[in-house]
């Protein structure tokens, strides 16, 4: 479903989004880092805790030295294969902190879910999945590039803290 924000029309002329509905869905998983770098992983299914050690892999691949993750408390994090990757020797580069569930606000991937969804992505209407990978694609693309907004992600959930 699109995310549906305010925007100019001609008076008279209310504008109208068309979608078609389906049940199909686009799954992601993000991450960022204190200086501004973005990742993200898509899927036309829901993630499972195999999926997220797919990920953690892939942030050990890209990031060295050791890695802070700072993760909601959702079930998939908490499933037996993450923590019997977290005691392998590639999992032991990891450490954990887990957000209160109360206050996603803290979260500063959540304030990158919102600037893809209300900012990059608003009033966006796609013809199948293949058209909203490709958008989200390139809204990531265009968000990575502005890098000192993804710092004050960062920023704006430490100071909420």
């Amino acid at each position: 479903m699109p995310m549906v924000v305010r925007t100019y029309a001609l008076r008279g002329q209310t504008p109208v989004l068309r979608v078609r509905l389906t049940r199909d869905h686009l799954s992601a998983i993000g991450g960022i880092t204190k200086t501004g770098r973005l990742f993200m992983q898509m899927q036309e299914r829901a993630y499972n805790a195999e999926d997220v050690v797919r990920f953690l892999r892939m942030l050990l691949r890209k990031i060295s030295g050791p890695l802070l993750v700072i993760w909601d408390g959702s079930p998939i994090h908490r499933a037996e294969v993450v923590k019997q990757f977290l005691s392998s020797p590639m999992g032991k580069r990891v450490h954990l902190e887990r957000l209160p569930g109360y206050a996603p606000e803290v979260n500063p991937q959540e304030q990158v879910w919102n600037l893809l969804k209300r900012r990059e992505l608003k009033n966006l209407c796609c013809r199948d999945l293949a058209h909203l990978r490709q958008e989200l694609v390139r809204a990531k693309e265009r968000l990575r590039h502005r890098r000192t907004i993804l710092q004050h992600c960062f920023a704006y959930a430490l100071d909420e803290v």
